[in-house]
C-alpha cells in the first residue's frame, strides 16, 4: 500500500467518525449540540495557542481555555431558553459560568505579573484573542439554530445540519470547481490553491444546500438562500484568515486532532467565523418576516 493510499484511508475513516460525532451530537439533543460547541472551542483555542507561541509569544493556555469553556458554557445555559429547556439547573451552570469567565479574565493579568515571561502585553492579548477568535463565534452560535427555525421553541437536530451543509457545501464545491477549472488566483499570498473560479463555485454551492435546507426543515425560501449567502461570504473570509495565522506560524495544519484532516480549526474555522455574521443576519431577518 503506498503511502498516499494510507493517508486517503486515513482522512476517510477520521472523516466518518468525524460525521458519527457530529450527528450523534446534533440527535442527542440540545445538550448533545452544546457539548460539541464546547469540544470544537476548547481543541481550537488550544490549537490558536500553539500557532501564537510559534510566533514567540507565552498565552496563557490554561486559563484561556477554562475562559473559552465558560464562556461557552454560559452561553448554552442561555441557550437552553430557546427550547423550553430552562430550569434551576441549566441557569444556575450559566450563572456560575458567567462568573467563573469574569474570574478567570481578572487573574490573567495578576498571573501575567508574577510568571515574569518577556512581552507581557502580547501575552495576554493573545491570550484574549484565543477566546476572541473561538470562544465568541462558539458562543454566539449556541443561539444560531434557534433563529434559523424561527424560535419554535423545538429543538431540530436538521436545523443545525443543514447550517453546517451550508458551510461544507461551499468549502466543497469551492474545491470542485477549482480543481476541474480554477484558475485566477484569489489570494495566493496566503492560499495558493484558492481561485475565484472555486470561489464562485462555492457561492452556488452554498446556495444550492440553502434551498435544500429550506425544503428539509420546511423553512423559508428567502430567508435561507439568503443565509447561505451570508455564510458562504463569510465561510471564505474565514478560511483565509486561518490560512494567514497557519502561514504567520509557518505550518501547514493547526493541529493534528482530526487525522489526515489536519486540526480542529482546520475542520471548522469557516463554521467559526460563520458564526457572529449568521447570527446577525438571522437575527434580521427574523424582524423583518414576523413584522
Amino acid at each position: 500500500m503506498t503511502e498516499k493510499i494510507r493517508n486517503l484511508l486515513v482522512r476517510a475513516a477520521s472523516g466518518v467518525v468525524l460525521l458519527g460525532v457530529v450527528l450523534g451530537a446534533a440527535f442527542v439533543g440540545y445538550l448533545g449540540f452544546a457539548a460539541l460547541l464546547i469540544l470544537i472551542t476548547a481543541v481550537g483555542v488550544w490549537e490558536f495557542y500553539n500557532l501564537a507561541k510559534a510566533k514567540g509569544t507565552e498565552p496563557q493556555r490554561c486559563l484561556g481555555i477554562v475562559a473559552s469553556v465558560m464562556l461557552v458554557t454560559a452561553a448554552s445555559g442561555f441557550g437552553a431558553y430557546c427550547y423550553d429547556l430552562n430550569n434551576a439547573a441549566t441557569l444556575t451552570i450559566a450563572d456560575a459560568s458567567l462568573v467563573a469567565l469574569f474570574v478567570v479574565m481578572a487573574l490573567m493579568f495578576v498571573v501575567e505579573v508574577f510568571r515574569a515571561k518577556p512581552s507581557p502585553i502580547l501575552n495576554i492579548a493573545t491570550t484574549i484573542m484565543g477566546v476572541v477568535y473561538v470562544a465568541v463565534p462558539m458562543a454566539i452560535m449556541c443561539f444560531v439554530p434557534a433563529f434559523a427555525s424561527g424560535y419554535d421553541k423545538v429543538w431540530n437536530p436538521w436545523v443545525f445540519l443543514c447550517y453546517l451543509f451550508l458551510v461544507w457545501g461551499n468549502d466543497v464545491f469551492a474545491y470542485l470547481v477549482g480543481i476541474s477549472i480554477g484558475k485566477h488566483k484569489m489570494c495566493e499570498r496566503l492560499s495558493p490553491k484558492k481561485s475565484w473560479e472555486g470561489f464562485f463555485g462555492g457561492v452556488i454551492g452554498s446556495l444550492a444546500m440553502g434551498a435544500l435546507g429550506a425544503y428539509i426543515v420546511e423553512g423559508n425560501y428567502i430567508m435561507w438562500i439568503g443565509l447561505a449567502l451570508v455564510v458562504s461570504l463569510s465561510s471564505v473570509v474565514g478560511d483565509l484568515a486561518e490560512s494567514m495565522f497557519k502561514r504567520d506560524a509557518g505550518v501547514k495544519d493547526s493541529g493534528a486532532f482530526i487525522p489526515g484532516h489536519g486540526g480542529m480549526l482546520d475542520r471548522f474555522d469557516a463554521l467559526i467565523f460563520s458564526a457572529p455574521f449568521a447570527f446577525l443576519y438571522l437575527f434580521i431577518a427574523n424582524i423583518f418576516l414576523t413584522a
